[in-house]
């Protein structure tokens, strides 16, 4: 069971100054990803990490191992903290491709003679055989299930996981969920309010997964089916918001295509192609679970062959004014930091794209108050549909 102290015979990590990652990490960047203030491409979470398994190996005296399995690294603090203290080669999972940007571009900026060191693979591909996973603690509890199972499937039986997270973000579940698919489960010392949690021993008996889940819903007299795998954000429920939203979708028989950014579970598009027969649907996310959960869904309503989706960051593969239609459905964090960045960003991507005349049906809370910004950003927007939580908007674009 788990065991709130440091890791047995694990020394409490300390930072020197020979650090040869230090000045490497005060360098790293977000990009492509928002960049804020309060936004960092690094933290104390991220730090006590590296410190910890480079204590947990000397204390072995044993160097950093030839290959080692990085998952949830968010802009390269893992990968490329890794490398600078001995790794040789390093297997990376990150969901988001806006991370996976953000460490090729620290890559390419600050050490391009490892960039063939590291490679991008799937969850099952970056555990396969690892005897060593560091990893960013997930804001899910499903999320860190389905990351655990993979390694406790894959990994060597000897593999050793530390796991990173800020106290505030952590909680006792946690530790279950490692607890119920490796034998020993340690939580370090906090350290400028982080912690780290560190798993050996995997079970031979564990839980069995509950991911994809599939739910049904109904809108307007429409059924359809959702999908989700785990980092999917609302798994396959369908949200207030994008409810609201189909309920008041208008007529779209003058369109032919439907671009859906920031798709998520993909219930807008599924929705749309059952009721307008003439769709189709390209749909993007910055998640590579939410893309998976997107092609699911078209597969369960028998619409595979009308409905593509691709990981992308924004539309950054679609050419400017090219769409004569596109939904939004916003988010406004990034993690665990509350902003409108994100949401500004896509807003702004969706001008770029849609041709003169153009529609951004779009809905966001309310008391955001995005109407002025989509006005400002997008053209002249009226108001579809409110209720005491969201609004819906379709904003025209204008352009010269």
């Amino acid at each position: 069971m788990s065991t709130e102290h440091d890791p047995a015979g694990i020394p409490a990590p300390a930072q020197t100054p020979a650090d040869p990652a230090r000045a490497l990490l005060a360098q790293l960047s977000r990009w492509p990803d928002v960049q804020a203030e309060n936004l960092f491409a690094v933290d104390a979470a991220d730090r006590l990490v590296l410190d910890t398994c480079a204590a947990a190996l000397a204390q072995l005296g044993a160097p950093w191992p030839g290959t080692l399995a990085v998952i949830g690294d968010h802009y390269g603090a893992l990968t490329l903290g890794a490398l600078a203290r001995g790794a040789g080669t390093v297997r990376v999972f990150t969901d988001a491709l806006t991370s996976r940007r953000a460490i090729e571009n620290n890559l390419e900026s600050l050490a391009p003679q490892w960039a063939e060191r590291v490679a991008f693979t799937s969850l099952d591909e970056a555990a396969r055989g690892a005897r060593l996973v560091l990893m960013n603690l997930p804001r899910g509890l499903d999320v860190l299930a389905e990351q655990a199972d993979a390694i406790a499937a894959t990994a060597d039986p000897a593999v050793q996981v530390l796991a990173g997270g800020r106290i505030k973000h952590m909680n006792r579940s946690m530790n279950q969920v490692l607890d119920e698919r490796f034998s020993r489960v340690d939580v370090s010392l906090a350290r400028q309010k982080s912690r780290v949690l560190t798993a050996c021993g995997v079970r031979e008996t564990r839980p069995a997964s509950r991911f994809p889940q599939l739910a049904e819903h109904q809108v307007n007299g429409t059924a359809f089916t959702l999908a989700a795998g785990a980092a999917t954000f609302g798994a396959a429920r369908l949200d207030p918001g994008t409810r609201l939203l189909l309920e008041h979708l208008p007529d779209l028989s003058a369109h032919r295509t439907l671009v859906d950014l920031a798709c998520g579970n993909g219930s807008i598009g599924i929705y749309a192609a059952l009721t307008h027969p003439q769709l189709r649907i390209a749909a993007c996310d910055h998640s590579a679970s939410a893309v998976a959960s997107t092609l699911a869904a078209a597969r369960a309503n028998q619409l595979a062959e009308r409905i593509d989706a691709v990981q992308d960051d924004a539309l950054s593969r679609l050419p400017e004014a090219s769409a004569t239609l596109i939904t939004l459905n916003p988010p406004f964090h990034i993690g665990n930091a509350v902003t409108a960045d994100i949401a500004f960003k896509l807003i702004d991507d969706a001008a770029r794209v849609l041709a003169d005349g153009g529609e951004l049906l779009c809905v966001f809370n309310s008391h955001l108050r995005y109407r002025g910004e989509l006005a400002r950003r997008i053209g002249p927007t009226r108001q579809l549909a409110r209720d005491k939580t969201f609004t819906v908007t379709a904003s025209t674009r204008r352009r010269g």
